[in-house]
């Protein structure tokens, strides 16, 4: 693939990016309707732009837009997305969410419910090490508190989105935090200690707002007698994440615990409890779909050199170690918009971010420190990423009426930025910089 790509030639092969930001994001502004442009609608035709524009026989480009779309990890997120939706809607149907809400409203008061729901999904991103399988999880919880409280379903929604994206910027089993340490050569444990200055200012901010915003609830008390074996699914889920299982394990196995309660209680029999999946999964099939697309969308922008396009224009004009740094986070915020994946976008990113940070005299734990918490940032920006797109799949909302209410990734991106500008350039190092694969 050609590196040193002519301006006309890199900006024809952003293009098909540019055509469905045009298509969905432009048009449903103008249109002051965020349904107005479907983004599975727009998608497709950035696709077929795609296919016009894409060099070599036909065959070739529509290969290059089905192994854009075979990505294993678009394959997982798909995985995660099936199961999501199935144990979403059984444990809808059972009546786990609206049990677990109860108790929600039971226990806290209502100033601090928008507060809690933000610090579960920090509790459960940080120890299962995933912002998607969080936002599976607490999701359907966040729309059940929006309906019993009239709060706004896109808040409350970002909220559970914005706490997934705390855990998935510090774990130590995320896998953004592995590839991060592992490219620019650091201990975890030495990432998260600098990534904690940036991050947990982020998430105090964000949840003195989410207490002040709680004193404006109206709740109304939940009933005395809330069966709490229908809880019981949800808290195998945040158990099962504190002992760091696998998304994909939890989610099945929580499908297979409320089959067992709903069945037990005589909500659904098994015939019942297959509709219920049924509805589930096929209520994610736009999601499917348009995560689909987007993989090929993405292949075709890389096979054309639109990434190494990036890249080079904004290496060109390093100047010192804080343009350094600055232009490391504006790199994978591109990049990042560009592959709707944190983890590809530092896995790309990763190895010129060493030889950059190498050159200047970068502190690698503040190289992984700023590819992690930057590629947090640019997530909660664009509305294909696979964290809005479940959100929005689970509360049945346009991922477009989210992106206001995300403060904690927006706290997150302005933290940062100051981060780069205010910190010392060379602090003395008082950890170990080698085994940048170990935990301990």
């Amino acid at each position: 693939m050609e590196w040193n790509l002519p301006l006309g030639k890199g900006f024809l092969a952003l293009s098909p990016l540019i055509v469905f930001l045009m298509l969905y994001l432009v048009l449903s502004i103008c249109a002051n309707d965020f349904y107005a442009v479907p983004i599975v609608v727009a998608f497709m035709f950035a696709c077929l732009y795609s296919l016009c524009i894409l060099p070599g026989k036909m065959s070739r480009r529509i290969e290059t837009l089905t192994r854009g779309a075979a990505n294993p990890s678009i394959m997982l997120m798909i995985w995660i997305f099936i199961l999501a939706g199935a144990f979403a809607s059984t444990a809808k149907t059972m009546g786990a969410v609206e049990a677990t809400v109860n108790v929600a409203l039971g226990i806290l008061p209502s100033h601090l419910l928008l507060a809690g729901l933000f610090l579960a999904a920090c509790f459960i991103s940080l120890s299962v090490g995933t912002s998607v399988g969080t936002i599976a999880a607490l999701a359907p919880i966040g729309l059940e508190l929006a309906n019993q409280t009239g709060t706004n379903v896109a808040m409350m929604t970002a909220i559970v989105v914005g706490g997934a994206f705390f855990g998935d910027n510090l774990s130590f089993i995320s896998d953004t935090t592995i590839v991060a340490t592992r490219t620019q050569g650091c201990l975890m444990r030495d990432k998260f200690r600098m990534n904690i200055r940036i991050a947990l200012p982020a998430a105090i901010i964000a949840m003195v707002v989410y207490i002040l915003m709680g004193f404006d609830l109206n709740t109304t008390p939940p009933p005395a007698d809330v069966d709490l074996l229908l809880v019981v699914p949800y808290l195998f889920v945040l158990i099962a994440a504190i002992c760091g299982m696998d998304v994909i394990l939890v989610l099945a196995l929580a499908l297979l615990l409320s089959f067992g309660i709903g069945f037990a209680r005589h909500t659904f029999d098994f015939f019942g409890w297959l509709g219920a999946m049924n509805t589930g999964i096929m209520g994610m099939s736009e999601l499917v779909f348009a995560t689909l697309m987007a993989g090929g969308m993405i292949e075709a922008i890389r096979q054309m050199g639109g990434i190494n396009f990036i890249l080079q224009r904004l290496v060109r004009r390093i100047h010192g170690a804080r343009g350094a740094e600055a232009c490391m986070a504006t790199l994978i915020t591109l990049i990042d918009i560009c592959t709707a994946n944190n983890t590809i976008a530092i896995l790309t990113v990763g190895p010129l971010a060493k030889d950059i940070s190498t050159h200047y005299g970068v502190d690698p734990r503040r190289s992984a420190s700023i590819l992690d918490t930057f590629s947090c940032f640019a997530q909660g920006l664009i509305p294909y990423g696979a964290q809005l797109l479940i959100a929005s799949g689970l509360a049945k909302i346009s991922p477009l009426q989210i992106i206001p209410y995300l403060y904690y990734p927006f706290l997150l991106g302005i933290i940062s930025t100051v981060f780069i500008f205010i910190h010392p350039l060379h602090e003395k190092n008082n950890f170990a910089n080698s085994d940048a694969g170990s935990i301990a």
